[in-house]
């Protein structure tokens, strides 16, 4: 008997908000637009991190804040889809949705990285 799999591709297009950073860009000046961001990069790796180690660990609650922290920042600079996906794992805990929640985790962190790297190409192109 032979069996098919379907490989998914999970590449899909990060959508940043560069209006919304250029906008920042604006109001603070170019130093205080910088340290903003950079701070706000340095956070979200941390949180994405963090996240991952409360899920391994089962701390659905502290994950959830820690999710809902990662939706403040990302909408802060622009990062709509990861601000999206953050509270779409926010949904799954508040549902008990085990299986959904480690989908979704991982489509998290992966967007996560995605977006980093797209907000470092646009900061690198001088928004």
């Amino acid at each position: 008997m032979l069996e098919m799999v379907a490989v998914l591709a999970r590449n899909e297009a990060i959508q940043l908000d560069s209006e919304k950073l250029a906008d920042l860009y604006r109001q603070l000046g170019d130093n205080a637009a910088e340290d903003v961001v950079c701070r706000a990069m340095e956070e979200l790796a941390l949180r994405l991190a963090h996240t991952e180690k409360l899920y391994r660990g089962q701390d659905r609650q502290e994950m959830r804040r820690s999710a809902r922290l990662i939706i403040a920042i990302a909408e802060q600079v622009g990062m709509d889809l990861l601000s999206r996906v953050a509270g779409d794992v926010t949904v799954c805990i508040d549902q008990r949705d085990e299986a959904a929640l480690a989908a979704v985790l991982s489509r998290l962190v992966r967007i996560g990285e995605r977006s980093l790297t797209e907000v470092w190409d646009l900061r690198d192109l001088s928004i």
